[in-house]
C-alpha cells in the first residue's frame, strides 16, 4: 500500500466500470513538504495535505494563491522545487499512475479542426485502459456530458460552455480512479453548472476521488466532503467543509478568512 493509510471500507455504486463492488477506503493522495519558486517568488509553500479515496476535495484560494501550479504538479506537468506527492503510492510522472487519473486544466487546449468524437477518441487512444474503446462507449461519454448531438460537428463551432463540456469528457474517457479539474465549471450557465455536478456526484458515488479548484463556493459548499484553503502559497486550512463555515455560508466564511490574514 506505500504510504496510503487503511481506514475502513464500503459498497460502491458502480459507474464508468474499473472499480470494485467494494473498494478500501484509504488516503489517495498525498502532499508533503511541498514547494515551488518561480525564480525568486515562491508560489507554493511546504504545502501538506491529504485526500481520501473516494472523497471530493475542493481546493480554493484568492487568484495568484497557487492553486493551478499545486495542479499542475499532482498531474506532473510541473516539478515541484521539493517536497513529494504519491498518488495511489505513485508519484504523478510514473506512467502506473497517469493511466489511472484523468485531468481537465483551467484551458483545455483542442484541436479545432476535428470533431468532438474524433477529439475524444484520440484523447482515449493516450491510455492502454481505453485505447480499444468502441463508438458507442465513446458516444456514452458525450452523452453524459451533455454533448453528444454536436459529436459530428467541428470544435472550433463549439462555444466556450460546450468546450468546457468536452474538456471534462476528455478527463473521464479513460475511466480514471481519480479525477483532477481546475475550474470545471467556468463558463456553464446554470442548467450547465447543475449538470456537471451532477456528474461530479455520480463520480463520487462510484468510488472516484474528485480533486478541483473552483471559485464558485456555492458549488464547492454543495458537492465536497472536505476543503483545503491555500493563501500566497501556504495552506491555511484542511478539512472538513461544515467544521470550516461553522453555520455560516462557505463563501461568507471564506472572504472573512482571508481578511484576516
Amino acid at each position: 500500500m506505500g504510504t496510503k493509510r487503511l481506514l475502513r471500507t464500503r459498497k460502491n455504486t458502480p459507474f464508468l466500470q474499473g472499480i470494485s463492488k467494494r473498494d478500501t477506503i484509504f488516503i489517495m493522495i498525498e502532499i508533503r513538504n511541498l514547494r515551488k519558486n518561480y525564480g525568486n517568488r515562491p508560489v507554493v509553500s511546504d504545502l501538506s495535505l491529504t485526500v481520501q479515496n473516494g472523497h471530493v476535495f475542493g481546493f480554493l484560494g484568492p487568484n495568484g494563491a497557487g492553486k493551478t501550479t499545486t495542479i499542475k504538479m499532482l498531474v506532473g506537468l510541473v516539478r515541484a522545487d521539493s517536497g513529494t506527492i504519491k498518488i495511489d503510492g505513485h508519484e504523478p510522472h510514473e506512467t502506473a499512475c497517469r493511466e489511472h487519473f484523468g485531468f481537465m486544466p483551467e484551458d483545455p487546449y483542442f484541436y479545432d479542426r476535428l470533431t468532438g468524437m474524433e477529439f475524444l477518441k484520440f484523447c482515449g487512444q493516450l491510455f492502454q485502459k481505453s485505447y480499444h474503446k468502441s463508438e458507442r462507449e465513446y458516444g456514452e461519454i458525450l452523452k453524459l456530458v451533455g454533448i453528444y448531438d454536436a459529436r459530428t460537428r467541428r470544435i472550433a463551432t463549439y462555444s466556450k460552455g460546450m468546450k468546457q463540456r468536452l474538456g471534462f469528457a476528455q478527463a473521464i474517457v479513460n475511466d480514471p480512479s481519480h479525477v483532477f479539474l481546475d475550474e470545471p465549471l467556468d463558463g456553464l450557465d446554470p442548467i450547465g453548472r447543475r449538470e456537471i455536478k451532477g456528474i461530479i456526484k455520480k463520480l463520487h458515488s462510484a468510488g472516484k476521488t474528485i480533486f478541483f479548484n473552483s471559485h464558485v463556493l456555492a458549488d464547492v459548499e454543495e458537492i465536497c466532503h472536505e476543503i483545503g484553503i491555500i493563501h500566497e502559497g501556504k495552506l491555511v486550512y484542511a478539512g472538513d467543509v461544515k467544521q470550516f463555515c461553522n453555520g455560516r455560508p462557505l463563501e461568507e466564511q471564506f472572504v472573512s478568512t482571508i481578511e484576516k490574514l
